[in-house]
């Protein structure tokens, strides 16, 4: 099991799957890792080199709560993962919550890093109605609990055919964010680092080519978070799916993001 010990003593795990340009892929509370490439796109890992990770505190990866929750911690996690395998000009693929939000710090502060960067579900300054919703969904976990917390969470986070269809294998232990579970201590410190994050100003730095996806039906990192990452970014490519939620689901959606995501890396010099 490959594992990177912090200099603060905490323990990342991560994996490397396929073969070809390297791509960091990170999405949000939750893992890819032990077998959870599924949520990835379509046919990610056939065609390139995927490196994923627990972030510190969930599933493998161990944390110290005496480092402070900052975007930049986790992203210096990430950077660390990939400066051991000796990557450059890696595809920084940030899928959703703190996973785009690492994505942008390491385009910012290791330009070498980033050969593209590629946002969906993000933001990069944390407005009111963002950073309500964010703590509502921690305290909900902390004095509700995990399954109430997830029901709360994916009733609206999916559009509402896909979850009409679905609800009876969405929501459950073995459904979305089930890595939280036992985990208060790790989502509040996901929470602290996200509304803290604010690199809004700093995007006009990043040169790499980007691309940022809209998701019309998101209510928590819709266009209203979106839009300004797309306008800062010097060299972005933007692309609006109206019907989507905060998670893509369902297999035409997820073909088309795939499709656009592939053009996107095969347009990348």
């Amino acid at each position: 099991m490959p594992e990177l010990k912090r200099p603060d003593g905490a323990v990342i795990y991560y994996e490397v799957i396929g073969e070809g340009e390297p791509v960091l892929c990170l999405g949000g509370w939750g893992t890819f890792c032990h077998g959870n490439t599924g949520g990835m796109p379509f046919g990610l890992t056939d065609r390139y080199q995927v490196v994923i990770m627990d972030y510190r505190g969930l599933a493998e990866s161990t944390d110290n709560v005496a480092s402070e929750a900052t975007m930049g911690l986790y992203a210096d996690d990430a950077i660390a993962v990939l400066d051991a395998l000796g990557l450059t000009k890696v595809h920084l693929l940030g899928m959703v919550g703190i996973g785009a939000c690492i994505c942008q710090l390491i385009a910012i502060d290791r330009p070498d890093l980033a050969r593209s960067l590629v946002n969906t579900g993000a933001w990069a300054s944390c407005d009111p109605l963002l950073a309500e919703q964010l703590k509502l969904f921690v305290d909900i976990h902390r004095e509700a609990g995990w399954a109430t917390f997830q029901r709360f969470v994916c009733a609206y986070s999916f559009d509402p055919d896909f979850y009409n269809a679905n609800a009876h294998r969405i929501v459950g232990p073995q459904g979305p964010w089930r890595e939280l579970i036992d985990k208060i201590p790790t989502h509040e410190r996901f929470i602290e680092a996200s509304l803290t994050h604010d690199v809004i100003e700093q995007l006009a730095s990043v040169q790499c080519p980007s691309f940022v996806l809209h998701a019309g039906q998101d209510t928590i990192t819709g266009p209203r978070t979106t839009m300004p990452i797309a306008n800062a970014l010097p060299n972005c490519t933007s692309l609006t799916f109206e019907e989507a939620a905060h998670v893509l689901a369902g297999k035409e959606l997820r073909q088309r993001f795939s499709t656009a995501l592939f053009d996107f890396f095969d347009g990348v010099n």
